[in-house]
């Protein structure tokens, strides 16, 4: 897939995230990159063989302080490769592009790699739940609150 068409699913995956959430956000970057480099993955200490569809490299907000000024912008990384191996088909993209945002979001707010996995097991929960009860045409989750 072509970087542009790539980067538009980000924003789509972006605007998807609660409103409550993205204006809580401050100084970060959101950027696209091919592959995570060799020290990426051992910063992130993933495993030989594994690789990282997502990286967030920052101070989490809730350990910013006063110092907390003046400073370069966070940044979460997208791996465009990864991503697109780990999606099943050209449809699942926004799926898999959508969750490693979340995740990566998550840790700006401070949450360690558990807290994450449990938020987001009880994201996909709510999720199948509002998917069978919710009355046809209806978003769940997608109206910024």
């Amino acid at each position: 897939m072509r970087r542009r068409e790539f980067e538009r699913l980000v924003w789509d995956a972006w605007k998807r995230i609660p409103r409550r959430f993205r204006e809580q956000v401050a100084n970060l970057e959101i950027v696209v990159e091919d592959e995570p480099s060799r020290a990426q993955l051992r910063s992130a200490r993933v495993p030989r063989g594994d690789t990282l569809l997502g990286l967030y490299h920052g101070v989490p907000l809730p350990e910013r302080g006063s110092w907390y000024q003046m400073v370069l912008p966070d940044k979460i990384s997208l791996f465009q490769g990864p991503i697109e191996r780990e999606a099943r088909n050209s449809q699942d993209l926004p799926r898999v592009i959508y969750e490693t945002l979340w995740h990566e979001v998550a840790h700006y707010f401070g949450m360690d790699e558990p807290q994450v996995r449990r938020a987001e097991r009880r994201r996909r929960r709510e999720e199948r739940h509002y998917a069978h009860t919710s009355p046809p045409n209806s978003d769940p989750g997608r109206d910024g609150r």
